[in-house]
């Protein structure tokens, strides 16, 4: 019979903010394409919706990712200098530089340019497609940077 210990505990509490915070991030790539598609009128609530998922999902999750996975490697008997651990590390740091410096302001900044547009005649300016156009390149990437962690905790490369 398996113990539950409070490293089993940790552990799960690791996966399972990995897969609520960071899972609904993935939703928000065909969010877009799919309000563009419906009426333009639903670009506010696209970008209402990113910034909820990276502000009560998405950061919460990566604080008790962080801690969880500070404490794991400290218990585990893990070596913090090893490169799959110090890499992940790495790509949770970016994560929250990104979300912090990039995703959320980015989100408030598309949605009173969507709601501008919108009010002035229901054209998305060209100004707002490019902003789109790259918040979606830049969340391709934390979404590759996600899986990668994910690669590097399940094959532990150098371990």
């Amino acid at each position: 019979m398996a113990a539950i210990t409070a490293y089993n505990i940790s552990l799960w509490l690791h996966i399972s903010a990995v897969v609520v915070g960071f899972g609904a991030t993935f939703a928000e790539a065909i969010a877009f394409p799919v309000a563009m598609s419906l009426d333009k009128r639903h670009l506010p609530y696209v970008h209402k919706l990113g910034l909820a998922i990276n502000q009560r999902m998405a950061t919460p999750a990566l604080v008790v990712i962080l801690i969880t996975g500070v404490y794991q490697a400290a218990d585990g008997d893990w070596d913090f200098g090893s490169f799959w651990i110090s890499a992940s590390f790495v790509i949770v740091i970016a994560l929250g530089g990104l979300m912090g410096a990039y995703f959320i302001p980015t989100d408030r900044k598309l949605l009173a340019m969507a709601e501008r547009d919108l009010a002035a005649g229901g054209e998305m300016s060209e100004e707002y497609q490019a902003a789109a156009r790259r918040i979606g390149a830049v969340g391709g990437l934390a979404g590759f940077l996600v899986i990668l962690a994910i690669f590097l905790m399940v094959v532990k490369p150098g371990a």
